[in-house]
């Protein structure tokens, strides 16, 4: 069965950079289309970026301009490039696909905050 480890999350001050990895395992013919999510307690999950081929992307409003999210489909693996991020990305974040009819079990995901 397909599973997707999440890694790179970390402390950073607002305004840093992290750069969040997503890696297949298991049999998959295509990480493509691919989401990244994030949760934070007692919320809901939400996509906050998309991937559905190489080029093809859509973020969420509130990461537009400062997230980049990108794929190496020989590798099975995503990545969400984070850039200017503030106190509110503090989060765990995932990746799975985009349709629910389609999602595998949830990671562990990796947790991202920032502060001072």
């Amino acid at each position: 069965q397909v599973q997707f480890v999440e890694s790179g999350g970390g402390l950073v001050q607002p305004g840093g950079s992290l750069r969040l990895s997503c890696a297949a395992s298991g049999s998959i013919f295509s990480i493509y289309p691919m989401g990244w999510y994030r949760q934070t307690l007692g919320k809901q999950r939400d996509l906050v970026a998309s991937i559905f081929t190489e080029g093809q992307t859509n973020y969420a409003d509130s990461v537009k301009g400062r997230f980049t999210i990108s794929g190496d489909n020989d590798k099975s693996t995503a990545f969400l490039q984070m850039n200017s991020l503030k106190v509110e990305d503090t989060a765990v974040y995932y990746c799975n696909a985009i349709d629910s009819n389609l999602w595998v079990p949830w990671g562990q995901g990796t947790q991202v905050t920032v502060s001072s």
